[in-house]
């Protein structure tokens, strides 16, 4: 079992920055994958980033490229999204999640195994 718990969503101006935490209960954090989703309103959720258990591979989502970057550190249990550059299509509610596997650009929904619960980050253009 792992739990999963975001902070570091706020509001934020078009072009400013955010980094995301995701903290995880547990001794199994390093044999997760992990992957940051999120959901705007009206819209389906979509993979942001993932990344494998010991962060030497990553893979984002068109959309975000070159602004986003995910980040691991297996000591703290933590995932991270460092998000600049926003923009106000960035709204949404960020959701960090856990794969067994690292899928790269086949991750999908589908695939969690584990969700955290949320946290809103919300850009003003």
């Amino acid at each position: 079992q792992v739990q999963l718990v975001e902070s570091g969503g706020g509001l934020v101006q078009a072009g400013g920055s955010l980094r995301l935490s995701c903290a995880a209960s547990g001794r199994t954090f390093n044999t997760y994958a992990m992957a940051w989703f999120r959901q705007a309103p009206g819209k389906e959720r979509e993979v942001v980033a993932d990344i494998n258990w010991s962060g030497s591979n990553t893979d984002y989502a068109d959309s975000v490229k070159g602004r986003f970057t995910i980040s691991r550190s297996n000591a703290k249990s933590t995932v991270y999204l460092q998000m600049n550059s926003l923009k106000a299509e960035d709204t949404a509610v960020y959701y960090c999640a856990a794969d067994r596997v690292f899928r790269g650009a086949t991750m999908t929904d589908s695939f969690v195994a584990y969700w955290g619960q949320g946290t809103q980050v919300t850009v003003s253009s």
